[in-house]
């Protein structure tokens, strides 16, 4: 058997807040998998499976009604059951690498840092959903969230969290950031206010170490 289909694949994420180039630097993270020999599925949250991305849509819509974080973290939570058990845990346990643009991560810093829902709910959650599966590696894209979100804005991606307070960008970071402090071994801060090639250059000293280290 090859290395990519001898035993279970990796979860690699990809996790920053808005405009931070996570799209991009995945892609660069499948790429440089792919030419070390590993299979690797790429995919993203919310979304990744027809369920998931239908709930991708109500979640990034703007509704008359509003969307309380209960519900927010709900439709999360509903996509990320639906895409890890169609999409990421097949491509794992055959022996594929999976690199996802958000995961996890995202939830805990705009539902429970950004958005103030209880730990104890995402907790309970996170449970439900993952149980105790986590990432094997995450990527955390770090920059100013200001700077973020004018980058956001200068390529048209934008959505309702956009509109969001600066205080509450400034708690999505600070989120991520305990997220990092709280699990660096799995959790690897990159600054993301570079160019997008030196970005990629930070990341594939990360992989490399830890490639080897996991190897």
């Amino acid at each position: 058997m090859s290395e990519a289909t001898s035993a279970r694949g990796r979860l690699i994420t990809l996790e920053g807040g808005e405009g931070a180039g996570k799209s991009t630097q995945a892609r660069f993270v499948r790429d440089w998998l792919t030419d070390r020999g590993r299979e690797v599925l790429l995919t993203r949250e919310p979304g990744g499976s027809p369920l998931a991305e239908a709930i991708r849509g109500v979640v990034l819509g703007d509704w008359a009604e509003g969307v309380t974080p209960e519900c927010e973290i709900t439709l999360m939570f509903a996509a990320r059951a639906a895409h890890w058990h169609a999409t990421i845990l097949p491509a794992l346990q055959a022996g594929r690498d999976v690199v996802c643009d958000r995961f996890i991560d995202s939830s805990y810093a705009y539902q429970v840092w950004g958005k103030q829902v209880s730990l104890d709910a995402f907790n309970a959650l996170q449970q439900l959903v993952l149980g105790e599966q986590r990432p094997d590696l995450t990527l955390l894209l770090d920059l100013d969230a200001e700077l973020g979100l004018a980058r956001a804005r200068d390529r048209g991606d934008e959505n309702r969290f956009e509109a969001e307070s600066q205080q509450f960008r400034q708690r999505v970071r600070e989120g991520f950031l305990t997220r990092a402090r709280e699990e660096p071994q799995r959790v690897r801060v990159v600054n993301a206010e570079c160019e997008a090639e030196q970005v990629s250059a930070q990341i594939a000293v990360i992989l490399a170490e830890w490639s080897a280290g996991s190897a």
